[in-house]
């Protein structure tokens, strides 16, 4: 993957959301590929966060703002002049979606639009990626892996939230952009894993906090499938998507950015496969139980068809589940040793990227 990133040695490039899980990591790896890198984001989500454990504002010029704002966001467009834009900015976790509906639509469907419209007024990009989820479709719990044309209706707030922030973007790609050098995409990724994601309610997080403090760890819904996948593979297919669109914008589309079939597995194999590498890592036992804390709705398997994207943008996957474990573990060992952070994650990152 050299040649990817050597396309955006130079580019000037802006992301939503830089301080996040996701967006710290897709910052770093523009800033070893020599892109003019400008982020736009509220404060990191947690404490700590790998947006500062790895100081990722170092190489970068790091702009705190919402995307609710709308003039604060289309001042910092206009004088960033990007080519190229990733907006990753969410309200992203379904559990509080049921605590603050209002705040999750306010921010992933008005902050879209914001988006939209600062991109609308921004003659200098040339390629605009829109960051969503695979829990956009309408699942009828079919166990059938989605496909791109599948009708999207996501059933908790969250979901929905990030439906509507996929339909808003295709709507502005129809009305205002037929005539415009610019290319509008929307990727629809799976759950990701990898070291130093602090987010509440998510299964490796749990794992690592458990594994820390040396407990079970506890699973609620043990039997959910997911497409879990290395933070790095559905950034490497961002990046791959922005590329390709921007040097022929036939490629514009949505794609669905998953994992194969066989690396899809339940909360509950993936604890396995998580304590199992914990111990090689640590020497150190740990192990699982089931709990139900009888929490809001969540969709018992999701499971996403990545045919497009590799069959159209020529995308594959790098890392199994295994390996994404693997890493996972070896940065979080690294960081409960006092190691550095940033070292291992660009460790990470080159070896991903074999650069």
């Amino acid at each position: 993957m050299t040649d990817l990133l050597s396309f955006y040695k130079g580019k000037k490039v802006l992301l939503t959301g830089h301080t996040g899980f996701k967006g710290a990591y897709l910052a770093r790896i523009l800033q070893i590929a020599g892109a003019e890198v400008t982020g736009y984001s509220l404060m990191p989500p947690t404490d700590p966060s790998l947006f500062v454990l790895a100081d990722v504002k170092k190489d970068m010029n790091s702009i705190e703002g919402d995307v609710r704002d709308k003039d604060h966001l289309l001042k910092v467009m206009k004088k960033a002049q990007p080519e190229i834009v990733f907006h990753l900015a969410a309200q992203p976790l379904v559990r509080l979606s049921y605590e603050e509906p209002h705040l999750t639509y306010e921010t992933n469907v008005m902050g879209t639009v914001n988006m939209m419209e600062a991109l609308r007024l921004t003659d200098s990009v040339r390629s605009f990626v829109n960051v969503t989820t695979d829990k956009v479709y309408y699942n009828d719990e079919s166990q059938n892996a989605f496909k791109e044309d599948d009708p999207l209706n996501g059933y908790d707030p969250y979901s929905n939230s990030k439906s509507c922030s996929d339909i808003i973007t295709q709507s502005y790609r129809s009305s205002f952009f037929a005539d415009r050098d610019c290319a509008i995409s929307s990727a629809r990724a799976g759950n990701v894993i990898g070291g130093c994601d602090f987010a509440k309610d998510r299964l490796i997080p749990d794992c690592v906090r458990a594994a820390a403090e040396g407990v079970d760890i506890i699973i609620r819904n043990p039997y959910s499938v997911r497409p879990f996948q290395h933070v790095l593979e559905p950034l490497s297919a961002y990046l791959l998507l922005a590329k390709k669109q921007y040097e022929d914008r036939s490629f514009e589309g949505a794609y669905n950015v998953g994992p194969d079939k066989s690396d899809c597995v339940n909360a509950g194999d993936m604890s396995t496969i998580f304590c199992k590498a914990w111990e090689y890592q640590t020497d150190k036992p740990l192990k699982w139980v089931n709990l139900s804390d009888d929490g809001p709705h969540e969709a018992a398997f999701l499971m996403l068809d990545n045919q497009k994207i590799k069959d159209v943008l020529g995308w594959e996957s790098v890392w199994n589940v295994h390996d994404a474990i693997e890493k996972t573990v070896e940065m979080e060992a690294a960081r409960l040793e006092g190691r550095s952070v940033r070292r291992m994650l660009d460790k990470q990152i080159r070896e991903y990227f074999n650069v």
